[in-house]
């Protein structure tokens, strides 16, 4: 059984959808795994979001750790919390010493992880495009594909390292930029620059919001997938490196074809519920 640890800030529904997308799987028996404790960088009361997400897991029975980072940067007087980073992560490790999880997961935790925290534990963390880029947040990420008219994008589950949004990949999935839908979104936006977007309609251009739909809509099957890989053999991380069942070293995981089933299985369902 592989055992979890888990860190989130909690802060939308998005980080309560993949807490008990996970969860939910491992009941039913499709991952053979165990969510040890879930970490929250945020106190109880401190914002709607969090207190739901910190409900969910109470409610689920799991061991709920929480430190405020705003709190711990303000009570230091630090001018950012870059500053009291180091401070920080050595401070939630020692609360969670107790704990041994082989891999701890990334879900929505809006904090970068510092040195230290990556060199104690092997996490893995959601990035919102290929292995191949671009890096940035999610923003970030959607107005560069826009910019440069990208045939495709993603997302990739990857080793937390120093090194932001760069460590080894583990596992991937991507989807195409330029089928007939895409096409007459993109030829909505064809005579402006992305300068231009953003000044007139900030992140509402339709092109933008469908490639944020498209992606959020693969990144829980592919966290899943990817954990079910590992608990299944087909890939094992061996001293923070992947390696296939018969230890040779690979670079990634595509997880194309059981994505895109899991999304298939999930319209079948809907339909299904609305007969």
């Amino acid at each position: 059984m592989l055992t979890l640890g888990w860190f989130s800030t909690g802060r939308g529904e998005g980080s309560r959808g993949l807490l008990t997308m996970t969860l939910e799987a491992i009941e039913r028996g499709d991952l053979n795994a165990r969510i040890d404790y879930v970490f929250c960088n945020r106190d109880p009361g401190e914002h709607p979001g969090s207190d739901e997400f910190m409900a969910l897991v109470e409610s689920s029975g799991l061991p709920l750790v929480t430190l405020s980072s705003q709190r711990f940067r303000l009570e230091r007087n630090a001018p950012s919390f870059a500053a009291v980073r180091k401070d920080f992560d050595r401070a939630v490790i020692e609360r969670l010493t107790r704990y041994k999880p082989q891999i701890c997961v990334l879900a929505g935790y809006m904090l970068i992880v510092g040195g230290e925290m990556c060199r104690r534990y092997t996490m893995l963390n959601l990035h919102p495009a290929l292995p191949s880029g671009p890096v940035g947040t999610w923003q970030q990420v959607i107005w560069k594909l826009v910019q440069s008219r990208a045939s495709e994008t993603g997302a990739t589950i990857h080793l937390a390292t120093e090194a932001l949004d760069q460590g080894p990949v583990v596992a991937y999935a991507s989807f195409p930029l330029h089928t007939e839908s895409f096409d007459r979104l993109w030829r909505q936006v064809s005579n402006q620059s992305v300068e231009q977007m953003k000044g007139e309609e900030g992140e509402e251009p339709a092109v933008f919001k469908r490639i944020r739909r498209e992606g959020m809509r693969r990144e829980r099957p592919l966290l899943l997938e990817t954990l079910k890989a590992l608990t299944e053999g087909r890939i094992q991380l061996v001293d923070r490196r992947l390696q296939d069942p018969h230890g040779t070293s690979v670079q990634g995981l595509c997880l194309n074809a059981e994505v895109e089933a899991s999304l298939a299985q999930e319209l079948e369902s809907g339909a299904e519920d609305d007969q």
